[in-house]
């Protein structure tokens, strides 16, 4: 049993803690998730592809975002996404790392968790059908898939993980003001 959680705990409630998250559970508008699901594709979408390419993928969840993305825009006019510097910050880091299964686990294990567990709290209070947070298994099956592949040594590279996406909810809260 891995002590993962625990090692990144801090981390973990630092990213809920952010003004953004606040506005994700509170109700969101359409463009604002919009925005925030056009920052999240390609970050998932490189993860999974390296994922792919070292059988580490259970969860898919990019194609998800673009259908999602593409029900929410139908919904908008003039929209032009906001795409975050972190975004490209963090694909750059997922290249340095694309070789390193391990360090990959790391990261499908702070942003699928993360998708499998609050995920679903957030699908409920978001707009548009939130495919994102749909899933084709159980998702405590899914959870303990990904379980099976943790260990203790991944916690540096999850705080990272973690890290980069506490500044991206930060940018998209220094945006909204």
């Amino acid at each position: 049993m891995t002590n993962l959680k625990e090692l990144t705990w801090e981390e973990h409630k630092n990213a809920e803690r952010q003004a953004f998250v606040k506005e994700l559970m509170g109700g969101i508008s359409v463009e604002r998730y919009c925005d925030f699901l056009h920052n999240q594709h390609p970050q998932y979408n490189l993860l999974e592809n390296f994922a792919r390419l070292h059988s580490l993928t259970d969860v898919i969840i990019a194609p998800k975002i673009h259908a999602d993305i593409l029900e929410l825009e139908k919904q908008l006019t003039d929209y032009k996404p906001k795409i975050y510097p972190v975004v490209k910050e963090y694909t750059d880091h997922l290249m340095k790392i694309k070789e390193d299964p391990h360090k990959l686990m790391a990261h499908i294990y702070v942003r699928h968790m993360g998708d499998l567990s609050g995920g679903q709290m957030i699908s409920k209070r978001t707009p548009g059908e939130g495919t994102m947070y749909q899933f084709d298994e159980d998702v405590n099956i899914l959870k303990d898939k990904i379980r099976t592949r943790l260990d203790d040594s991944m916690s540096d590279e999850a705080k990272v993980c973690f890290n980069f996406a506490t500044e991206l909810f930060k940018q998209m809260s220094v945006s909204n003001n």
